[in-house]
């Protein structure tokens, strides 16, 4: 597992599949496979 300090990976818009309206998400943790283990702080606009 992954952890990284907020900033220091690049943000990226919420796909619209999963949200409406801006949605910006920076990714906290990322884990390799198998796990699938995904997280994110994300903010609305």
């Amino acid at each position: 597992m992954e952890i990284h300090i907020a900033g220091t990976r690049p943000t990226r818009r919420g796909p619209a599949e999963y949200f409406t309206g801006t949605v910006l998400q920076d990714p906290v943790i990322m884990a390799p496979a198998p796990a699938r283990l995904n997280s994110s702080r994300v903010s609305f606009e």
